[in-house]
């Protein structure tokens, strides 16, 4: 055990509220709680030296769906679920950038560009004709237009003569966010213990009891699970994990390209950082595959981006590949994330789908409401 004395009172010990992870979600969750509990004895724990998941690793997009992803929501959706599914994604980015503030965040409102490859001829002509019907769909969140058809000025290849833009869309630092999120949690006396794995959930009489890097016992009061694209090594909920892998060039000069963009039903997407493309995705290569929570990357994909890079995004720009990563989202068979009660003292917020940077403020705000109650 090697636990001293310290260790277990100063750390361990009298735990008001346990927060798994140490996400977008878990942060803000932690901050929410402190609001309503001011001398609250709130810990955070973190199985990496960073948060594991997707927080640290996502590609900073601050969207709320394409064009062809809403039509596609439409079609299993009706459209008051889909107005209110965008709708949260706006709201939960409004809170963020509150929260963090856009100088933190290096929020920048370039737009979004949605491409549609020589073989998606039908697609983009079916959300070129939908385009007003869903620009009126979303008129009431926006008052303005949202999506509209706008040249390839970019010098892509092989895609359709046409983009379709979306003037809301931005970027984000997603470091330089969670950088900020941990300076707010420090300064409202949270702990945040980092490589430090839960493990073992058991509900007791009126607290939990949970086992810290498979050696250490300890109870808290209330917990609450953000784990989000990991929620399966400790909850029964359906969260499937999904890897998402990505690159970055090293600088390039005259980097022409500028906002973020869609490729291939969104199964891609790239964006401009810092005189740099970083590209992710191709998850549709190997869907079985990417249902893990393996944090590696592998060469099918890997091969996949280069090759998209060279053919379409920069075909008459020399580039190198500076770093590869990946990281794990939670997903499942509906777009709504699962935040919920699952025994009298363990709570969730879980299941983002991908729009973690969107909605993962909104999400610990509320897990944060639900465990208060």
């Amino acid at each position: 055990m090697n636990t001293s004395y310290w260790e277990y009172k100063s750390w361990y010990q009298n735990i008001d509220f346990a927060i798994i992870g140490s996400g977008l979600v878990g942060l803000n969750c932690a901050l929410a709680l402190r609001k309503k509990h001011p001398t609250a004895n709130i810990i955070v724990f973190e199985k990496g030296m960073l948060p594991s998941g997707a927080s640290t690793k996502n590609a900073g997009f601050a969207c709320f769906g394409s064009l062809s992803e809403i039509l596609d929501d439409l079609s299993s959706h009706s459209e008051e679920e889909v107005l209110n599914l965008v709708k949260e994604r706006v709201e939960g980015l409004q809170l963020l950038r509150k929260n963090i503030g856009d100088i933190q965040l290096a929020y920048k409102q370039l737009g979004g560009y949605e491409l549609f490859t020589e073989q998606d001829e039908a697609l983009f002509h079916e959300c070129k004709s939908q385009l007003k019907t869903i620009n009126k769909l979303l008129e009431p969140i926006f008052n303005e237009n949202v999506f509209s058809v706008t040249d390839n000025v970019f010098q892509f290849k092989k895609i359709q003569t046409n983009l379709i833009f979306n003037q809301f869309e931005g970027q984000i630092d997603t470091g330089q966010m969670m950088k900020g999120l941990l300076q707010k949690v420090h300064k409202a006396n949270i702990v945040v213990l980092n490589c430090a794995e839960v493990s073992q959930l058991s509900q007791q009489n009126d607290s939990v009891s949970f086992l810290l890097n498979n050696q250490i016992e300890i109870s808290a009061k209330k917990v609450c699970v953000a784990t989000n694209g990991f929620a399966k090594q400790l909850l029964n909920e359906p969260v499937q994990p999904a890897r998402a892998q990505v690159l970055i060039t090293k600088p390039i000069n005259n980097l022409h390209i500028k906002g973020t963009f869609h490729l291939d039903k969104g199964y891609y997407y790239f964006r401009n950082i810092n005189n740099r493309i970083l590209f992710g995705g191709g998850r549709n290569l190997d869907f079985k595959g990417e249902e893990t929570t393996e944090i590696a990357t592998t060469e099918q994909i890997q091969k996949k981006l280069e090759q998209l890079l060279q053919t379409t995004i920069l075909p008459e720009t020399t580039f190198e590949i500076d770093k590869r990563w990946s990281g794990i989202m939670g997903v499942g068979n509906q777009k709504k994330p699962i935040i919920k009660q699952l025994a009298p003292s363990i709570f969730c917020g879980v299941r983002l789908g991908g729009m973690g940077v969107a909605i993962g403020s909104a999400v610990g705000n509320k897990l944060a409401n639900l465990t208060s109650r």
